[in-house]
């Protein structure tokens, strides 16, 4: 050992002789309330270490209590967006509902107001290409329905079965490129053939250039097909110029929203032969 370590632990000693002393002084020597220096010293110390020791516990009990509130908070609003979500979708289930019934409604006020006897039938699926405007409905051959029998919905006309299983059909939209069916202007009486057209529209074709068509005009069944019962709406005269031929160029709005088209009714009843209804006219 150095003298330099020497020195050094000397130190030490002296410094911990002196701190001795001093701690057994404060032991005896007593402040002003009588207790011991010491003591009083050792409580401030240790009041001081207890009091932050609180406010740390106190902060912690705090943010754990926040903590469970927001929690709470998070469980209520995760409960009423839930309850939300459910009443809305009962909401758009009582609308679908209402306006299920309500379509329903006006197909039984159709079938009561003539003397025809029709069938209802469900929409269960669409043709997938634009080229073959069909729909297939919930009705088929054990329901009565037969090949060429008309379809119609609240609107005006559909169009017509073109073919019929056991439980289904197949309908041709009156929108189909392919389909037709006798017409006249309900206003002037002047007669055509309603033929579809392109991008869900009709088209009027024979109608002669002197006929007294404007648009506007609602445009019915003629019964001529021996198909479609006479009377019911086609739809309206959009456009009218001037053709070829002695013919003029007619574009008709159909009645029937093709894109909604959900339920419907199937003309059961035979339509009056072309002679019947020629010698009744």
């Amino acid at each position: 050992m150095t003298i330099l370590d020497l020195r050094q632990h000397t130190g030490y000693l002296l410094a911990a002789i002196v701190v001795g002393h001093v701690i057994l002084i404060s032991t005896q020597v007593t402040s002003r309330t009588g207790v011991p220096v010491l003591a009083e010293v050792t409580f401030g110390v240790f009041s001081q270490v207890q009091r932050g020791t609180a406010a740390v516990v106190d902060g912690a009990e705090q943010v754990w209590r926040n903590y469970a509130a927001l929690r709470g908070v998070r469980s209520d609003n995760r409960m009423l967006r839930e309850e939300l979500a459910t009443a809305r979708v009962q909401l758009q289930e009582q609308r679908a509902l209402a306006e299920r019934s309500r379509t329903l409604e006006q197909l039984l006020g159709l079938r009561d107001r003539s003397n025809l006897s029709m069938a209802a039938a469900d929409v269960i699926a669409a043709g997938a290409t634009p080229d073959f405007r069909t729909v297939t409905i919930d009705r088929g051959t054990l329901g009565g329905l037969h090949r060429d029998m008309a379809v119609i919905a609240p609107g005006g006309v559909v169009g017509r079965v073109v073919m019929s299983g056991l439980n289904a059909s197949q309908v041709q939209l009156l929108i189909d490129r392919n389909a037709a069916a006798g017409a006249l202007i309900e206003r002037s009486r002047a007669q055509g053939v309603i033929m579809g057209g392109d991008n869900g529209q009709l088209r009027m074709q024979y109608v002669a250039e002197t006929a007294d068509v404007k648009v506007g005009d609602e445009v019915v069944t003629s019964g001529i097909d021996g198909i479609y019962p006479k009377g019911f709406v086609i739809g309206r005269v959009t456009r009218v110029e001037h053709g070829v031929g002695g013919y003029r160029l007619i574009a008709v709005a159909p009645a029937v929203d093709f894109h909604s088209l959900e339920e419907v009714m199937v003309i059961t009843t035979p339509p009056p032969s072309r002679d019947t209804g020629a010698a009744h006219e």
